[in-house]
């Protein structure tokens, strides 16, 4: 009892001795308060920089498996498998409804325009990358959604329980792309004219206009086919009237970003196939690229080489080459003379074609394959990359093992001997390169980016001067002008390493389908580009079919991947003995063919969205 009287006097005594005032109106000592952020512009820069980090991507280095959805690659990881199996793609397998990310760049956009302690520059600046954030998070939404609500100040519920004045209906489809581009056009001279490549720029801002405007002009193009994907109150389809102003604004804005002088296509190598690998591996005088995400900017890395460096040449037991790259794609890179034509593997009687070297079928392509993929007899990292399935001998019979490197005895020797190679293929060995190639866009060269205590600082690239390029040619194609078309598509084949310019005759719908696969594979193209020419569900559409022979027709159906399977001939005596075979096949976990149903061109929206704001209307044929 004595003890608590002690401690009650103590208590009142320090009561007592307090201001009350001054200690209630202490300023805590380990948070920023809002006025002290924007009163220092790092500080404003740390929470701009949080807003960047935040613009989603579809597909990336950190979400692989998102590009094993289509017929680009196929996913050699188990836990994917399933991605070649589901034969329709879910409704809102690629939706996007975030306001809260909206109203979070709302809310930067006024206070930094109530911010007293900015210089005038300064705030220019930020309020102009703030806004190309907005645009970037819109665009998102439009391309995956079609209109939505169309919100340019942060809300407040007023706790009145009638939340009726924040329910906005949604915007006509063009409405959202014209916000876009009308945003870009507005603050683009409040932005530098490069100088950074993690951050907007003029460059940046006339990207997003000619990206947005090529969408914009192709859905109201196209959607002409799919007259029943749209809504009667324009939030899904734009009208056919719009498609040439929306071209000509694409065409403008790319010219535009091509007259800032500051962007050009990366050519340093003299090996076509290395330099445009270095595209997205060199950060040094790199004027190709125009806005990166930069993780080592943020002071961090990513698992993207951990996950796809071929099998043999991985830095840790785990993980690697869970991106095998189809024969879809593969055979699609032309030949130097500007023709298309099917990877060789049989003569005009059907028996197979003998090869000295496994690389020999690829000779004569676009040089971009071996940028883009690893082939069987191929290296990287200085080594070659052991893919060959096994022996095949003169009977039709193959002997091979079921372990990387396995050995075995060929008919007629004593002796065991390696029957397939460290890398693959097996069939439904993960990991490995299951369907006869590797990845090589992306994946890091450096020592030490395939191991997970260091991981890799390659970044990840959202604009690039040879897809303004693609933009442009594919505008002024729209717009009748074959020879800037052209001229546009050329600059972009002769870095490749062509030796022979297309005509403007010979620049079609085709052409412009075709070159945009090759150039842009692995870059979060595919499905916004089959989307908005309203082919996803021709291409896609359900039906099981053989490799299509005409790599170069945008209309060939492809919803299944496909692989080939090197093997080495064995027949002692023959000329033949000890050369290369090749056979196309189906990887065994893939048994359904892709269906991109008339539902699947614009996003569920949630049931929990329409219940709380009625005023949304449901996206067609789902």
């Amino acid at each position: 009892m004595k003890n608590l009287r002690y401690i009650c006097l103590f208590i009142i005594l320090a009561v007592a001795g307090c201001d009350n005032e001054e200690f209630l109106d202490r300023e805590p000592t380990d948070i920023l308060g809002e006025d002290q952020v924007w009163e220092n512009e790092e500080l404003v820069f740390s929470v701009l920089a949080d807003l960047y980090n935040r613009l989603p991507d579809f597909q990336g280095v950190e979400n692989w498996w998102e590009y094993a959805n289509f017929d680009e690659t196929f996913a050699s990881n188990a836990g994917d498998y399933w991605r070649h199996q589901n034969q329709e793609y879910g409704y809102g397998s690629w939706g996007m409804w975030d306001y809260g990310y909206i109203r979070d760049l709302n809310l930067f956009i006024q206070k930094c325009n109530e911010a007293t302690e900015l210089s005038d520059d300064s705030r220019a600046r930020f309020l102009a990358e703030a806004k190309f954030i907005r645009a970037m998070v819109y665009f998102e939404h439009v391309k995956r959604m079609g209109g939505v609500p169309l919100i340019l100040e942060p809300l407040e519920y007023d706790y009145s329980g009638d939340p009726t004045y924040l329910q906005y209906a949604r915007a006509k489809e063009h409405e959202i792309y014209d916000f876009v581009i009308a945003e870009m056009d507005a603050v683009k001279n409040d932005l530098p004219n490069g100088g950074t490549k993690s951050r907007a720029t003029q460059g940046a801002a006339l990207a997003l206009i000619s990206r947005a405007a090529l969408y914009a002009g192709s859905i109201a193009n196209y959607g002409q086919m799919t007259p029943e994907v749209s809504l009667p109150n324009g939030e899904v389809g734009i009208p056919s009237s719009m498609a040439d102003a929306y071209y000509t604004k694409a065409l403008s804005a790319s010219e535009e970003l091509m007259n800032l002088g500051t962007y050009e296509l990366y050519d340093q190598d003299p090996d076509k196939s290395e330099n445009y690998t270095n595209i997205f591996l060199n950060k040094n005088s790199n004027n190709e690229v125009i806005l990166a995400k930069d993780f080592l900017v943020q002071g961090r890395t990513h698992g993207f080489t951990i996950d796809n460096i071929p099998r043999s040449l991985r830095e840790e037991n785990t993980s690697g080459g869970k991106m095998n790259p189809s024969l879809n794609l593969v055979q699609s890179y032309e030949l130097l003379d500007n023709t298309f034509a099917e990877l060789p593997t049989k003569d005009e009687n059907g028996d197979p074609i003998f090869y000295d070297n496994p690389m020999d079928i690829f000779e004569g392509r676009d040089p971009r394959l071996m940028g883009t993929v690893i082939v069987p007899g191929a290296s990287f990292r200085g080594k070659e990359v052991d893919i060959w399935a096994g022996y095949k001998l003169a009977d039709g019979s193959v002997i091979t093992s079921g372990q990387l490197g396995g050995r075995a005895q060929l008919p007629g020797s004593d002796a065991s001997v390696q029957v397939v190679g460290f890398d693959g293929p097996i069939d439904q060995l993960e990991w490995s390169a299951q369907n006869g190639f590797y990845l090589r866009k992306y994946v890091d060269t450096s020592v030490g980016s395939g191991q997970r205590g260091t991981g890799s600082g390659v970044w990840l690239v959202r604009f690039r001067y040879a897809e303004i390029l693609l933009n442009a040619a594919e505008a002024a194609f729209e717009l009748g002008e074959l020879d800037k078309a052209a001229e546009y598509m050329n600059q972009v084949r002769r870095r490749a390493g062509f030796p022979i310019d297309l005509t403007p005759g010979e620049i079609d719908f085709d052409r412009i389908v075709h070159e945009r696969k090759v150039e842009l594979a692995f870059e979060n193209h595919i499905l916004w580009d089959k989307k908005r020419w309203r082919l996803a569900h021709q291409v896609w559409n359900g039906v099981t079919t053989d490799l299509t022979n005409n790599p170069g027709d945008a209309m060939a159906v492809s919803t299944r991947v496909f692989g080939l399977k090197p093997f080495k001939y064995y027949e002692p005596g023959s000329p033949n003995n000890g050369k290369w075979i090749f056979e196309e096949f189906v990887p065994a976990p893939v048994f359904n063919a892709h269906r991109f149903r008339l539902g699947n061109y614009y996003s569920l929206i949630g049931d929990n969205v329409r219940n709380n704001n009625p005023k949304i209307v449901r996206n067609p044929n789902q």
